[in-house]
């Protein structure tokens, strides 16, 4: 291969803080570089011998052979080089590996560290435990083979593909002494994710900031075939990203150890680049003028580098055929074993290992010390940083609701008004991330207090955007929910708030986001982090205007398939029960908590302390919105989670009040979604007696839902006679047309919901055929007259309640 190191542009580099690496250094990261490879390839590979203290023979391999070889050298190159700028420097810094399956690597890393030894006292750095680090490795009860949640040093489990920025540039906002090193595997780059995120140092205020140094690691090939970036003309690779507006490195080659010299050389100049930008910000008088071209490097080195060149005849190393495992017959091909043996042994690992099996003094040498070391950097156990927020009483911004219904608003302007507040007494440690929606989202109180961020120029046009705001504003669902799950684990706090439909843009990472707070519950050493808090509004019921695309209430049930001691979904239907939700939610730990509430005007139903505590109850009868005396079962219960169709359900219960007032009607608010399923099935699950008292044993439920009708068929499951409940939700029925006809068109309004309850009342009543008729008049009455007059019939556009059960 060529070998090159040249920045991108001709201005003279920045003195560096580093000297040039001595032949002692070199010597000592090559030692430290060979044991890892040589771990990873044990973890892959051997599940005896594990020192190659005697020949290898079948027995010693594992019978599966699970793993990824290909990216893992580089990756292990880096961390070497990234050590010893820590070495000299006290640099705190954290590494991200967006080439995520290169886990043995990093694994192998915290080993030689000895972190992993001190979270996992049951590995120790002897022979015994470099067999059990072995044996653990993508084998039952062990550790999968990427970078998760057990991996010491990890906030970035790289699984699925394109996030390891975000997660760089979340981590490292309002964490102005933090590094993250985000490796981008050029197959990574591919993904539409990893496209977008080169922009975060647009967002990065260098001042109170940390810094990001991507190191975009082209090896060519991904699991089957060649990478774009790998392919390109690296003048174009480089044109993309210096347009992105970074100064570009680059760094090729496979020698040693003129690799070495040259990466180390790269390295420190790229740090002293970050630290010259860092040292002008944080000058007295400083202003930001224009963005600053923060530094990247490209980083080209064979796939598979160090491995078998070729197997059987076939060319490995530097081609997709050593992404994973590059001998795989080991066990039944006796050429194989023996070149997996002799590309082991070619390590020397009696060098790097001394008799008890513990790394050796050259390979010690090249690790940092104590917290300075990356694998046990707390930024990366973000827990133990984390401080409780400096919260206000939620109760100050409380409205005034003299009655039920009597007062309309937007509620979500009263989580704006919480949150503003939350910015002044939290400079540091809450931002607010969202895909420019913060003001339609009806949360824009937040400018009073902070604009939105910027680092590229401002113009006299714009408004409330600077280069001081910590406002999170760009048009990328991934970005913002990224960022945040960046902030959330290096210890800081924060909310994602937006369209509902759009949720479904980057609701895999809510998944894996999940999955990784389920896995960090098992572990002890894992401190819980602030919850993931995600507000969903222009809900699929109010998005009449924007048409069909805009309706879809999906990440209610990605989140009620997570498991329970993570999944948190809460349906407040007005403003104060928002509050109170919000302040439960900011105050949590190690939860994806999910709020959905309309940002539309809205009837307001409760108090404030009606408020608190109907969510701390999670349900509740609304004795005012029914006739059911309590002394005896209701005909029929009408229920509802979700803002929109609690109207519905209480104007319905009003019809039937008014016109049919000998059917005994129970109406049940539901706010915490995750209160409907049985104790043993989630934390918040509702004992059998609590269920009883609200939704009877036997009565038929009419159950008016926001999101899809399955929900909650999936959460009331085994509870008495579940087939009595009768769910009306989303249909994937609507378009641009009235806010009432979207929720006729998904037979969820009033009048229906009154014909459900006739149907399935536990008796007829004399005047029901009649009512019946007359819901089916008004429902031909309100599609000819939308036609007609273009909005909601004023008996619906207008409706309050008139009726109200004193107690």
């Amino acid at each position: 291969m060529t070998q090159t190191s040249h920045p991108s542009q001709t201005s003279p580099p920045t003195n560096a803080t580093l000297p040039a690496p001595t032949a002692e250094e070199i010597a000592s990261m090559d030692a430290w570089w060979r044991a890892n490879n040589y771990l990873t390839i044990g973890q892959i590979y051997l599940q005896d011998n594990a020192l190659l203290r005697e020949p290898l023979r079948p027995e010693h391999i594992k019978p599966r052979l699970l793993g990824h070889w290909g990216t893992s050298p580089g990756l292990s190159f880096v961390y070497t080089h990234l050590s010893r700028v820590i070495r000299h420097t006290g640099q705190q810094t954290i590494y991200l590996t967006g080439p995520g399956h290169g886990g043995p690597a990093l694994v192998a890393a915290g080993y030689l560290e000895g972190t992993y030894s001190e979270t996992y006292p049951k590995i120790p750095r002897d022979a015994d435990g470099v067999r059990r680090l072995f044996r653990q490795f993508s084998a039952p009860g062990g550790i999968p083979s990427h970078v998760s949640v057990t991996t010491p040093g990890s906030i970035h489990e790289g699984g699925e593909l394109g996030y390891v920025l975000m997660h760089a540039f979340g981590a490292v906002m309002d964490n102005p002494d933090l590094l993250a090193l985000a490796v981008v595997g050029d197959g990574e780059a591919e993904t539409g994710p990893l496209e977008g995120s080169w922009k975060g140092i647009s967002f990065l205020n260098p001042r109170r900031d940390g810094a990001v140094l991507p190191v975009l690691h082209l090896n060519g090939a991904k699991i089957a075939g060649p990478t774009v970036l790998g392919r390109k003309d690296p003048a174009e690779v480089r044109s993309l990203l210096e347009g992105h507006g970074y100064e570009v490195f680059e760094v090729e080659g496979d020698d040693l150890p003129g690799m070495h010299e040259r990466f180390a050389e790269t390295l420190a100049t790229a740090y002293a680049r970050i630290r010259g930008i860092q040292t002008e910000a944080r000058a007295d008088g400083w202003v930001l003028a224009r963005r600053p071209r923060w530094p990247l490097i490209v980083l080209r080195t064979p796939k598979g580098w160090t491995g078998p060149d070729e197997v059987d005849g076939v060319k490995v190393t530097g081609t997709w055929r050593a992404h994973q495992v590059p001998l795989s017959g080991v066990r039944d091909n006796p050429e194989h074993l023996a070149q997996l043996e002799s590309w082991m042994r070619s390590y020397r690992p009696e060098e790097l290992f001394d008799e008890s099996g513990a790394p050796d003094q050259t390979v010690l040498q090249a690790n940092p010390e104590g917290d300075l070391r990356m694998s046990a950097s707390p930024h990366a156990n973000g827990g133990v940083l984390t401080k409780d927020l400096d919260l206000p009483d939620f109760r100050d911004f409380a409205r005034d609701v003299p009655s039920p219904a009597t007062v309309r608003e937007e509620s979500t302007r009263a989580l704006g008004e919480l949150m503003r507040e939350l910015y002044v007494r939290n400079p540091t440690t809450f931002r607010l991330f969202s895909p420019d929606e913060t003001n339609s989202n009806r949360v824009g109180a937040v400018f009073d207090v902070s604009d939105r961020m910027t680092a590229e120029r401002v113009t006299d046009d714009d408004v409330q955007l600077s280069h001081e705001g910590r406002v999170m504003e760009v048009l990328s669902e991934h970005n913002c929910h990224g960022w945040l799950e960046g902030y959330n684990l290096t210890g800081r706090h924060g909310l994602f708030a937006t369209y509902e439909a759009f949720a479904m843009v980057s609701a895999s990472m809510t998944v894996q986001h999940s999955k990784w707070l389920q896995e960090a519950n098992r572990l002890d050493w894992r401190a819980e982090v602030p919850s993931l808090n995600i507000l969903l509004t222009s809900t699929a019921w109010r998005n009449d205007h924007n048409g069909f695309s805009h309706q879809g209430p999906g990440l209610i049930q990605t989140v009620l398939n997570a498991k329970g001691d993570v999944s948190r979904i809460y349906l407040p239907p007005d403003a104060n029960c928002l509050l109170s939700v919000a302040d439960h939610c900011f105050r949590s730990r190690n939860y994806v908590n999910l709020v959905v509430i309309d940002k539309q005007p809205q009837p307001q139903w409760l108090t404030i302390d009606e408020a608190v505590e109907h969510c701390a109850r999670g349900a509740g009868v609304w004795d005012w919105a029914g006739n059911d005396d309590g002394d005896r079962d209701p005909d029929i219960v009408l229920a509802c989670a979700g803002d929109v169709v609690t109207m519905e359900v209480v104007a319905a219960g009003q019809i039937l009040r008014e016109r049919l007032p000998q059917l005994r009607v129970r109406v049940v608010n539901v706010v915490d979604l995750m209160s409907l399923p049985r104790e043993r099935s989630h934390p918040h699950g509702m004992d059998d007696v609590r269920f009883g008292e609200l939704f009877t044993d036997h009565v038929d439920v009419v159950f008016a839902f926001h999101g899809y009708h399955g929900a909650i068929h999936q959460l009331v499951h085994g509870r008495p006679d579940a087939d009595r409940f009768h769910v009306r939700g989303f249909s994937e029925e609507g378009t641009t047309t009235t806010p009432f006809d979207m929720v006729v068109r998904n037979e969820v309004d009033r009048y229906h919901l009154v014909i459900d309850a006739i149907n399935n009342a536990g008796r007829q009543v004399r005047g029901s055929s009649e009512l019946k008729q007359w819901c089916e008049s008004q429902l031909a009455k309100h599609t000819a007259y939308i036609v007609e007059h273009l909005e909601d019939m004023p008996e619906v556009r207008d409706w309050v309640m008139t009726t109200v059960v004193e107690d």
